[in-house]
């Protein structure tokens, strides 16, 4: 067979056994640099036009990102015609840092500073690959040679700069698959470059250390950062930089655990776009950490903004799943989930630190709604059914009404094969039990209270025919159950039944539910009315009405309860 594993060979760990980063703890944002409009626009079948980068670059301004690489001018018109713009259109906040990536080759490298003349402040992105199957596949070149590309690069940085000192300028390096080169090369690389850039004398720089590809599990990268930071000259002086890819899935993982490693600056884009299977997801590291009660320093709160610009520049839509940022991640279609998530909301106060079961974060904080967090499918429950009774219509359910009308809505989603929505589910709710029959409705009732308990009068059917019943009984539901069982000759043993205010704004100020056995069939009804007593009534008649038939009645029954109007 082709598919074999034998081709491949484990990643070798780091011989590391005086680890610190398992023990550290992440307290604070590292720098931040969004590289949305030079890694990931390269990435893209169509790479955006001038329109769509200004249009994320502004979006990336608003959220608060301070360094955001915007192109790579020397290799591209387009990419040098924007970095122009941004500048002679004074389109860069004094705030904001714009950083552009060259190849450590001396007439691409003055390209690029002419595409950054006039800028107040700037970082040059300055790389070349040191991996071993680069040197000796791609290249082939010993490690003195690669290390002499990377001295020569650095070189042209800094004269070049020097040229220009009215700009303010940081200059960056990056060991291009650093993952796959021998850590003790790396080092002697990056001493090599801040030999030439001296940050010890006050030259900002930062060392990026590039997963160009995922080749090693989280843990492993987190080595090899601390295994640098331990063995680099000037740490102090400069910072480290991480740019983690998402090959096998771990990029979140391996930037957050690299943080611990040492490093204090991670680059990536807004929703992981970037080659192969991405770029470390900006999105999702800045609101781990802010789930954590770490402020991102960025503005994530408008996340329905952030979707449809990244999507519009893109062309790639977002997953529904997508951590923080899918349409469904805060929703729940588990009956067990539902029902925990409405018992939480329902106990927590406003200033209450967030705890509620299976949302990590509050969805109001990225400007989403309620209403996306519960929705009803098949496999709902009575939970989730209930919410979405309260949240939309202030419907508030006994337990037992709970169960029984959740039957209900599965049955229909098992018929139907799909979502149920909350117009449906008041639907159901108002077949099954609200609807009145209208020779069941209640016209008038009268109850007067004495020693012996409470005397009932009750008139119900169409205005112009009347059944007026009399009962007593210990209150005013046993009452009207009496007369009913004296008049229709049904027995009738009330199970349960509750009553609710309702909220301002609505019709009816009061709903009530009630489950009756009549004869040995349980029958359950709800009403809403002005009034509770009123409620409990009708809804009581509703339940005696799916088992009496008016029709079907003894004549002389009929008419000594009967009143023309």
């Amino acid at each position: 067979m082709s598919f074999t594993h034998k081709k491949y060979v484990a990643f070798k760990p780091v011989g590391k056994t005086n680890r610190r980063w398992p023990d550290q703890v992440i307290e604070q944002a590292p720098r931040w640099c969004a590289v949305d409009l030079r890694d990931g626009n390269q990435a893209l079948i169509k790479p955006m036009n001038v329109a769509q980068k200004q249009r994320l670059f502004d979006l990336l301004v608003k959220l608060g990102f301070k360094e955001i690489e915007i192109g790579f001018p020397a290799a591209s018109q387009p990419d040098f015609d924007f970095c122009r713009k941004l500048i002679e259109e004074n389109r860069i906040p004094k705030d904001v840092r714009i950083q552009v990536l060259t190849q450590a080759r001396p007439e691409l490298i003055a390209r690029t500073y002419e595409a950054l003349k006039g800028a107040d402040r700037a970082i040059v992105h300055v790389y070349n690959s040191t991996s071993t199957v680069q040197r000796e596949q791609v290249f082939g070149l010993d490690r003195a040679g690669i290390r002499e590309i990377a001295v020569n690069g650095a070189r042209w940085v800094k004269e070049h700069a020097d040229l220009a000192p009215e700009t303010e300028w940081t200059f960056q390096y990056s060991p291009e698959s650093f993952t796959g080169t021998e850590l003790d090369f790396a080092v002697e690389v990056i001493d090599s470059v801040n030999a030439v850039w001296r940050p010890d004398l006050g030259q900002g720089v930062v060392i990026n250390l590039p997963a160009t590809v995922e080749m090693s599990t989280p843990n492993v990268f987190a080595d090899q950062i601390e295994w640098v930071c331990d063995h680099v000259a000037h740490r102090e002086h400069f910072s480290i930089s991480v740019h983690t890819h998402n090959d096998r899935g771990c990029g979140v993982a391996a930037a957050e655990l690299a943080m611990l490693a040492g490093a204090d600056r991670v680059e990536g884009t807004l929703m992981g776009n970037g080659e192969r299977t991405g770029n470390m997801d900006l999105v999702t590291m800045a609101m781990n950490l802010y789930s954590q009660g770490i402020d991102p320093h960025l503005d994530l709160s408008g996340m329905a903004e952030i979707v449809e610009t990244v999507e519009a520049c893109t062309d790639i839509s977002t997953h529904p799943r997508h951590p923080y940022a899918g349409d469904l991640v805060f929703t729940a279609f588990s009956g067990s989930h539902q029902d925990a998530i409405r018992k939480c909301l329902a106990l927590r106060k406003p200033d209450d630190v967030w705890n509620v079961a299976y949302l990590p974060i509050d969805p109001a904080d990225l400007g989403r709604h309620y209403d996306e967090v519960v929705r009803i499918n098949s496999q709902s429950g009575k939970g989730g059914v209930a919410y979405v009774l309260e949240r939309d219509y202030d419907i508030t359910l006994p337990r037992w009404l709970q169960i029984e009308f959740s039957k209900v809505v599965q049955a229909e989603a098992e018929t139907n094969g799909g979502e149920i929505d909350s117009l449906t589910i008041h639907r159901l709710f108002e077949e099954k039990y609200l609807k009145v029959d209208p020779n069941w409705a209640l016209a008038t009732y009268d109850l007067q209270r004495d020693q012996a308990g409470v005397q009932a009068e009750v008139r119900f059917g169409i205005p112009t025919q009347l059944v007026q019943l009399k009962g007593q009984g210990s209150g005013a539901v046993e009452a009207v159950a009496e007369a009913l069982k004296t008049q229709f000759g049904v027995v009738i043993a009330v199970e349960a039944y509750d009553e609710f205010a309702l909220g301002e704004g609505t019709k009816a100020n009061a709903l009530a539910c009630i489950r009756v056995r009549i004869n040995d069939t349980l029958c359950s009804a709800a009403a809403l009315a002005e009034d509770t007593t009123s409620a409990t009534l009708q809804a009581l008649l509703s339940a005696v009405a799916q088992q009496v038939d008016l029709h079907n009645q003894p004549d002389t029954a009929h008419q000594t309860a009967t009143v023309t109007v």
